[in-house]
C-alpha cells in the first residue's frame, strides 16, 4: 500500500510512530496562552473547541475523545482564573463540550469511511491481480517488464490487460485497452484474457487465435445484453496479439485491434534508435462486422536485441498543462541516446512510466499500460514451458 492511499493521520508518522496528536496539542497550548495574555476583554478561550475538531481530522477516536476531555477542563481552569465580570460562563462550557462530543463522534464516522474505502480499494487490487496474473521477468523465453498505473478516477477500474502465453507454436503476448471502466469493463478483460490463454496456447496461426478473441467478444457481449446490461454489452477493446515464431527468431507476427502500434526499440549501432511499427488500420475487438474479413495477420521483422514497447492510451493521451500531448517515441529515441541500456524492457517500462507521470504532473486521465518485451539472450526453443513434443 502506498502512502497515497493511506489514511490521513497515518501519513503523520515519524520512524514508524504516529505524531499527529502533536497539532492539536499545539493549537491547545497557543489557544490557552493567548487567552491569558491578551486584554481581558478579548477573550479567545473559546476557540479552544478548535481543538477536538482539528483532533478529529487526523487522529483516532480516544485520541480525539481525550483531547475534548481535556479542551474541556483547561476551558473550566482558564476561565475560573479571570475575575468574574470577564469570564466567559456556562454557556461557552456547554458550547466547549458539545463540540467536543461532536467531534468524537465527526472522528468515528470519518474512520468508518476510511476503512471502507481501503476495504474497496483492497478488493479493486484483487480483482485487478486476479485477472492480470504476475508475469516472471522472462517467461517463455521472453524478457518482459509491465507497470500498470491507475488513474482512480470516482474510485473506478479500468479495463487494461495484457499477458504472455507460452504454447507448442510460440510465445504470444497480448496488450490491450477495453472501452469504459468499472466492473463492466474488467469482466470483458477477464474475458479476453482468458480465451486467450487458450487459444494462443492450442491454435497453430496467429489469426486462429486472433478468429478465437473476436468470438470470445461477441459472446460476451450477447451474454451481458441477454442480462440486461446493454451498456457493457456494446463495449469494444483495442489490443495488439503478438506472436513471437518457435522455429523463427527474425520475425514477430502482429494483429492489431484498433490499437496504437507499437515501437521497436533498439540501443547503439548504426541501425540504433526507435522505429514504430505501421500496421495499417485495425478494427477493434467486437466490430467484426463491420470488416471486409478476417484480421490481418502482419509479418513484421524485428531483431533478436529489440525490444518491442506496447502501451495504451493513457500513455499516448497524456497531456500536460497546455494540453500538449506526451511526446512517447521523441522522449524514448532520447533516452536510449543518452543511455543504451535504457533499451532493457525493464528500464524502459520504467522510463515511459516516470515520463508519462512527469508529463501531466501525476495526475493521470486514464488507467495506463506500459508493457516492455524481447526475446530473451542465449534462449532455445526447447526451453518453452510447454509439456509434450514441440511442433515446428
Amino acid at each position: 500500500m502506498t502512502d497515497e492511499e493511506l489514511p490521513p493521520r497515518q501519513l503523520l508518522r515519524i520512524r514508524g510512530y504516529s505524531v499527529a496528536w502533536l497539532l492539536p496539542l499545539l493549537l491547545l497550548v497557543l489557544i490557552i496562552l493567548g487567552d491569558v495574555y491578551t486584554h481581558q476583554r478579548f477573550r479567545i478561550i473559546t476557540w479552544i473547541v478548535l481543538v477536538p475538531g482539528t483532533a478529529a481530522a487526523i487522529c483516532g477516536v480516544w485520541t480525539t475523545a481525550g483531547f475534548a476531555v481535556v479542551a474541556l477542563l483547561a476551558y473550566f481552569l482558564v476561565d475560573i482564573a479571570w475575575p468574574l465580570q470577564y469570564r466567559a460562563g456556562l454557556a461557552d462550557f456547554v458550547l466547549v463540550a458539545v463540540g467536543g462530543g461532536l467531534a468524537t463522534l465527526a472522528c468515528a464516522f470519518r474512520l468508518g469511511v476510511e476503512r471502507r474505502m481501503l476495504h474497496m480499494r483492497d478488493v479493486v487490487e484483487i480483482t485487478r491481480r486476479t485477472v492480470l496474473r504476475q508475469l516472471p521477468a522472462t517467461w517463455a523465453g521472453l524478457e518482459n517488464a509491465a507497470v500498470y498505473l491507475t488513474a482512480d478516477t470516482d474510485a473506478r477500474v479500468g479495463g487494461d490487460f495484457y499477458d504472455i502465453q507460452p504454447g507448442p507454436y510460440g510465445s504470444r503476448v497480448l496488450v490491450g485497452d477495453v472501452q469504459g471502466k468499472g466492473l463492466g469493463a474488467v469482466a470483458t478483460a477477464a474475458a479476453l484474457l482468458g480465451s486467450f490463454r487458450e487459444a494462443a496456447y492450442h491454435e497453430p496461426g496467429l489469426a486462429d487465435v486472433a478468429a478465437r478473441l473476436e468470438t470470445r467478444m461477441q459472446r460476451h457481449g450477447r451474454h451481458v445484453a441477454a442480462l440486461g446490461r446493454g451498456a457493457d454489452g456494446e463495449r469494444f477493446a483495442t489490443a495488439l496479439l503478438i506472436g513471437f515464431p518457435v522455429r523463427e527468431s527474425g520475425y514477430v507476427g502482429i494483429v492489431n485491434f484498433g490499437h496504437e502500434p507499437p515501437l521497436a526499440v533498439r540501443a547503439g549501432g548504426v541501425a540504433g534508435g526507435v522505429r514504430l511499427l505501421s500496421l495499417g488500420e485495425g478494427l477493434p475487438l467486437g466490430m467484426s462486422e463491420f470488416a471486409d474479413g478476417p484480421p490481418r495477420v502482419h509479418r513484421v521483422p524485428l531483431a533478436a536485441d529489440e525490444t518491442l514497447l506496447l502501451v495504451t492510451d493513457g500513455v499516448t493521451e497524456a497531456r500536460d498543462g497546455t494540453g500538449a500531448f506526451y511526446p512517447l517515441a521523441t522522449e524514448v529515441a532520447r533516452a536510449v541516446a543518452e543511455d543504451p541500456r535504457t533499451a532493457d524492457p525493464a528500464r524502459l517500462a520504467a522510463m515511459v512510466r516516470d515520463g508519462t507521470l512527469r508529463h501531466t504532473g501525476d495526475r493521470l486521465g486514464d488507467d495506463t499500460t506500459v508493457f516492455a518485451v524481447r526475446r530473451l539472450a542465449g534462449w532455445r526453443p526447447e526451453l518453452l514451458p510447454v509439456r509434450g513434443r514441440l511442433r515446428p
